[in-house]
């Protein structure tokens, strides 16, 4: 995190002709304590237009991104998130300023006032380059893939192919508008509202109008078809699929509406509007990004696709709808859709079929060395721990406070903190708001302790 030196800027005037007094520039991070680099301070953005040619082919990006925010202080100048590519302008409020390049910072050299709204337009284009933020290898950001290129961006890959406050605290609104080469689709998150012609290819317009933190936008271009589905519970339900597939959604993705009626009595009314999935190559993974989950096709043919469906449908209420405060939370993402999975078990086949795969995923956790699910690390960020031990300390939690209380809490978790962003504290605080007890050995013991505590029994 490069943070520049506490000089005072020269004073400016506001609209009124009083003098200003900028006293710093705005920070180059939000101090999350894993990832302190990502995110900064002195604005909240609540809208970005992404407007982007992909070229595929030759694995390139050009266009603008403008960026609607509003000013959280006074401050001299701010910085942005963007690794790579080559800045051609920077406007502010339509006006070119001066801008400098720290690393994977942007510094615009444009003043801030609280409470006021400012328009930023970053041009700029050239070749993405994925980032592998944990060290492991694991690549994310804009990737390219024998098709074409997707785009998966946990957790901070989001700054490869767009200029941002790349943070989940930090959640905005999103329109984008990609022009793909003939012959290749565009897809993004939100509703396809528009398809536009033009010289160098169609402009396919998506709009998110929910909030979303910008991990979780994504962009696909490349042959792909659209499959209708029924809606379910009055959501929109497509996927886009290539060629191969002939038009015939895969099984497990045909079972999503039946999820969503499920887990609508269980965690509240789906919160978007429309929901899908986007096969692509080369992904060896799924992503919930947000209703437009980007799902890699070596999951196919596995026995465990379905719950893999199930598992990222339920992202979208934990860990989409509402966001993680820091990434230190992250099992409030992980461990609430693994559980997602044991409750589509358990609809499935019944209570005993679920504590059954409980105690075989809690078997594993005591054979495996694993980190803290409160408290991993960035190393282990999407360990075993994060996502089994989250899940049963839900699981726990369910036993502890009983079914009725336990789905009240998730719930309330839902529409108290959806489109916005929740920490582990809050969540603990509202269940022993809602249940009346003291959990704090309990959160303690399945979040924070190394030693496994027993697993509940049936």
């Amino acid at each position: 995190c490069i943070r520049d030196s506490p000089e005072t800027a020269p004073p400016t005037t506001n609209d009124g002709g009083a003098a200003v007094e900028y006293a710093l520039p705005a920070t180059d991070g939000i101090d999350d304590p894993y990832f302190p680099g990502l995110g900064n301070g002195g604005y909240d953005v609540e809208h970005y237009l992404i407007d982007l040619r992909a070229d595929p082919a030759g694995n390139t990006i050009d266009g603008t991104t403008t960026i609607e925010a509003v000013a959280t202080g006074d401050h001299s100048s701010f910085t942005l998130d963007l690794r790579g590519l080559e800045v051609a302008t920077v406007t502010v409020d339509g006006a070119a300023v001066d801008y400098t390049r720290i690393g994977e910072e942007l510094r615009v050299e444009a003043p801030l006032v609280a409470g006021e709204s400012v328009t930023v337009a970053v041009a700029y284009g050239g070749t993405p380059e994925p980032v592998d933020d944990l060290g492991d290898g694991w690549q994310t950001g804009w990737i390219r893939n024998a098709e074409g290129t997707f785009v998966a961006s946990e957790p901070g890959g989001a700054r490869t192919w767009f200029p941002a406050n790349d943070h989940p605290s930090d959640k905005a609104t999103f329109t984008f508008r990609i022009t793909a080469p003939a012959g290749m689709t565009a897809v993004a998150n939100g509703e396809l509202t528009d398809t536009i012609a033009s010289e160098s290819g169609d402009i396919y317009v998506w709009e998110m109008a929910d909030p979303m933190a910008t991990y979780l936008a994504t962009v696909v271009v490349a042959p792909l078809e659209r499959v209708e589905h029924p809606p379910a519970a009055g959501v929109v339900l497509r996927d886009y699929l290539p060629p191969s597939y002939r038009g015939e959604a895969p099984d497990s993705f045909q079972k999503t509406g039946a999820m969503i009626e499920y887990f609508d009595d269980l965690f509240g009314p789906y919160p978007f509007d429309q929901y899908g999935h986007v096969i692509v190559s080369g992904f060896p993974a799924a992503l919930e990004t947000q209703t437009m989950t980007v799902f890699g096709d070596a999951w196919f043919g596995s026995p465990f696709a379905e719950f893999v469906v199930a598992h990222e449908l339920g992202h979208q209420w934990f860990g989409n709808h509402v966001s993680p405060t820091t990434w230190k939370d992250i099992w409030l993402n992980e461990g609430f859709a693994t559980y997602a999975e044991l409750l589509w078990v358990e609809h499935l086949y019944g209570p005993v079929a679920m504590q059954a795969e409980a105690a075989s995923r809690y078997d594993d956790l005591r054979s495996t060395s694993h980190a803290l699910a409160g408290d991993p690390q960035p190393l282990r960020l999407f360990g075993i721990s994060v996502y089994q031990r989250g899940a049963l300390t839900l699981h726990a939690l369910r036993d502890g406070v009983g079914d009725e209380v336990f789905f009240e809490i998730l719930r309330t978790w839902v529409s108290r903190f959806g489109g916005r962003d929740g920490s582990t504290d809050d969540f603990i605080a509202l269940a022993e708001e809602l249940s009346g007890a003291d959990l704090g050995d309990l959160f303690e013991s399945w979040l924070f302790t190394p030693e496994l505590p027993p697993l509940p029994s049936p």
